[in-house]
């Protein structure tokens, strides 16, 4: 409903007001044939351009068939079912290089295809496991969280960033399901010179989210310290003594 809308219905019950003057109704039939018209555009008007439009009820969210319990913690996911399964990714493109040249490896057979498509779609399928909320170690352990540099964020501090930005956590699984129906199309198609490019993407989009989540500290200031300790440790070492030249008899 706008203002001008409104006001052109006022306009309309006007005209209609007018029609009812003494003047214009010349028969009481008229009279109550003029007020029923005048009653009409009254009605209609208003309701039509002076009222609030409707609301539209989203659909309902889409219903599991069954109760969803989580067995295992987020590192025992990704540690006995995420990462073994990307592997089948990762690993199905390689280079080589030996003393008679660079050697590439590609899938070739049947067999080899099906194992980089087991694993594009258990990924793509199981990365949405991460949003079945669950602990984020097992009962009992933590993250490395100890000593100097630490890097690692404990599995409180990670379930405290997801409860307060759950929409960057959803955004990276969805980045991950993606880059997984990436392969998953490659493999429909047999390219294998596209694997290389998307084991990349996966890669990446992978240590993107850990970065996000478990080792945030590991930053370029980290590293700079660690190439300064690097450079201090190997000045501080004495110099070697070469071995003395065997004495001749």
């Amino acid at each position: 409903m706008t203002f001008d809308a409104c006001k052109r219905a006022t306009g309309s019950v006007e005209s209609a007001r007018r029609l009812m003057t003494p003047r214009n109704l010349t028969s009481s039939r008229a009279q109550a044939a003029l007020l029923a018209v005048a009653g009409s555009v009254l009605f209609g008007a208003l309701t039509s351009a002076c009222s609030s439009p409707a609301t539209t009820t989203p659909p309902p969210a889409a219903r599991l068939w069954g109760d969803f319990k989580p067995v295992v913690s987020v590192r025992e996911l990704m540690r006995d079912m995420i990462d073994p399964l990307a592997d089948n990714i990762f690993m199905a493109v390689s280079s080589v290089t030996t003393k008679q040249g660079t050697v590439d490896s590609e899938p070739k057979t049947d067999e080899d295809w099906q194992k980089v498509r087991t694993g594009a779609v258990a990924l793509a399928e199981g990365i949405y496991l991460l949003k079945v909320p669950r602990p984020f170690t097992p009962p009992g352990e933590d993250n490395n969280i100890t000593g100097p540099d630490v890097v690692e964020l404990s599995a409180a501090q990670i379930t405290e960033k997801v409860e307060r930005d759950p929409v960057e956590w959803n955004a990276r699984i969805e980045a991950t399901r993606n880059a997984a129906l990436a392969v998953l199309e490659l493999v429909k198609k047999k390219d294998a010179s596209g694997l290389w490019a998307a084991g990349e993407d996966l890669d990446t989009t992978c240590e993107a989210c850990h970065r996000s989540y478990w080792y945030p500290g590991e930053n370029a200031a980290f590293y700079g310290r660690l190439r300064e300790r690097l450079k201090k440790a190997q000045l501080n070492q004495p110099p070697t003594t070469p071995p003395a030249a065997p004495q001749k008899p």
